[in-house]
């Protein structure tokens, strides 16, 4: 019996579900329950009824499956699994950029830890920021945080004025705009796909800018065209599962690597080997405070409401 078949049936054995991100190496996906989005695995953690949820994705995904499901075994197959955007807001600098803006909404993308959704007033997704930004009183200033980028991109989209916190994500900072235009020299016919945390210039150029839903959405009403994907690279599996008339192409990165691509190593730490460990051994697991994950808990509530 292979790997694939044993965590299939532990899946069974223990009353488990796995919640995998799309950007998890293609054989991960394969015995996921539900591949999606932070949106819709947050969706799916709140309305699981499984005993255990096993999140093969990154820290602050298992963090808030556990937050959604305190009562619940939330096991995160390599615990260093972290997100370099997470990590560019600490929490303790980041209580200080709030109580130096005291009248400000706190809106935060989440892609951050629980400490910096527990300081918040709303938790967003880049699926339904734009929704979110637009639902808060026109008369109160807001303070967004941490990817900058995506900040950039919900001013120009509501034109509200956001305060924006500086943090990014390496990932969606890699792609090349030089080695992107020669790329579309090549392939005129392309459509360019972007994620709102790139840079703005890519933006620029972009034809479409969406999540990682919305890019596989997107492609789906062009099922036979040519698309440049400029997101991590973990997408394309699912997204030529989706469409698979489609020519796919990676958006090339500054970085010369065997895919030319840009990837993330934090996605990529998970293993179908680590992960069916993971679930034999019920470790390791998610384990906060419970006063944290109450506090945390509000802001994630009031974002899986206004997305209903």
């Amino acid at each position: 019996m292979d790997l694939q078949d044993k965590i299939i049936r532990l899946k069974k054995e223990k009353n488990a579900v796995i919640l995998a991100h799309y950007y998890q190496r293609p054989e991960i996906q394969e015995v996921a329950d539900h591949i999606g989005d932070s949106l819709g695995l947050s969706q799916r953690a709140a309305d699981t009824h499984s005993d255990i949820i096993v999140f093969a994705g990154v820290h602050f995904m298992a963090e808030t499956a556990k937050i959604l499901n305190p009562e619940k075994k939330v096991l995160l197959p390599d615990l260093t699994a972290g997100c370099s955007l997470a990590d560019s807001c600490p929490p303790g600098a980041f209580r200080d950029f709030i109580h130096s803006h005291p009248d400000h909404i706190v809106v935060t993308y989440i892609n951050c830890s629980a400490e910096i959704k527990a300081m918040s007033d709303y938790v967003c997704t880049s699926s339904n920021a734009e929704k979110i930004i637009r639902s808060l009183p026109p008369d109160r200033p807001i303070l967004f945080a941490p990817d900058k980028n995506l900040g950039k991109f919900l001013i120009q989209q509501t034109g509200r004025e956001l305060l924006l916190w500086d943090g990014s994500c390496v990932v969606h900072e890699a792609f090349s705009m030089d080695k992107l235009f020669d790329l579309y020299r090549k392939h005129p016919d392309a459509q360019i796909m972007a994620h709102p945390e790139s840079e703005s210039h890519i933006l620029k150029i972009a034809h479409y800018i969406g999540s990682t839903a919305g890019m596989i959405a997107h492609a789906k009403k062009f099922p036979k065209d040519k698309f440049i994907v400029a997101t991590e690279a973990g997408i394309l599996y699912e997204m030529q599962k989706e469409v698979p008339g489609a020519q796919l192409i990676p958006a090339p990165s500054h970085e010369d690597n065997t895919c030319g691509c840009s990837e993330c190593a934090f996605m990529k730490a998970n293993t179908l080997e680590k992960l069916y460990h993971c679930l034999y051994h019920e470790t390791p697991h998610i384990d906060l405070p419970k006063t944290l994950m109450q506090k945390a808990s509000v802001p994630i509530e009031r974002m899986l409401e206004l997305s209903r």
